[in-house]
């Protein structure tokens, strides 16, 4: 069983996405709480949360803020972070992954995608669907003069071709099976390949993993 702790302000969707998680056999809603203080204070009284999810915008400390405070007590073999946000309309994309978060998931997720998300975040990899993947581009491309971290860049060149086939395709937010489709290969063969770099960049996860690719230029989108 994975527990999930929800965090937003939003009394009804707490209410909603307690309902979906509920009807998943495999997850366990552990609390539902409306901010990040209280989040920290779940975390701080209970050791069977797996994955928190969190939201952006809050009162008090934000969602960005809020998962830096928990990096700060937890790593990410401790406790999973996926945050939900209405991505086109939100800038904090990239902080909140580089704060410490394990993925990104739009509030209007289907179930299936919902607990697939989780799902695949618990088991230590990361989740980041397309929209979220559109913000991080738009926000990249929106700093022209953000200059290419020389350090990752040097670490991009070590990947194979495909596995850096394998990295721009995920930074367009498309799935291991979308990707193997179009390359001809398994799913399995993607998650093989993106696993390798991120070893080889020193990725946590696949979202970090995208974090990296924008931060070195390495993306589908070439930068401006």
């Amino acid at each position: 069983m994975t527990g999930v702790l929800i965090v937003d302000d939003q009394e009804m969707i707490r209410a909603g996405l307690r309902t979906i998680l509920e009807a998943r056999g495999e997850l366990i809603v552990v609390d539902d709480v409306g901010d990040g203080f209280q989040a920290l204070e779940v975390l701080e009284r209970r050791d069977d949360v797996d994955v928190v999810l969190m939201d952006i915008r809050m009162p008090g400390i934000d969602g960005v803020e809020t998962t830096r405070r928990i990096r700060a007590r937890y790593n990410s073999e401790q406790v999973k972070i996926i945050v939900l946000t209405t991505f086109e309309h939100d800038d904090n994309v990239i902080a909140a992954l580089q704060a410490g978060a394990n993925g990104f998931l739009g509030k209007g997720v289907g179930p299936a995608e919902l607990a697939s998300g989780i799902a695949e975040v618990a088991a230590g990899g990361g989740t980041l669907s397309a929209a979220a993947a559109a913000a991080v581009i738009g926000k990249v491309t929106e700093s022209p003069q953000a200059p290419v971290d020389a350090e990752l860049a040097a670490r991009f060149e070590s990947l194979t071709p495909r596995e850096l086939d394998v990295v721009r395709a995920i930074t367009s937010g498309r799935t291991n099976e979308e990707i193997g489709q179009e390359m001809f290969v398994s799913p399995f063969t993607v998650k093989t390949h993106a696993n390798r770099a991120m070893a080889k960049v020193g990725a946590r996860d696949r979202a970090q993993l995208v974090v990296f690719a924008f931060q070195a230029g390495v993306t589908e989108t070439p930068r401006p």
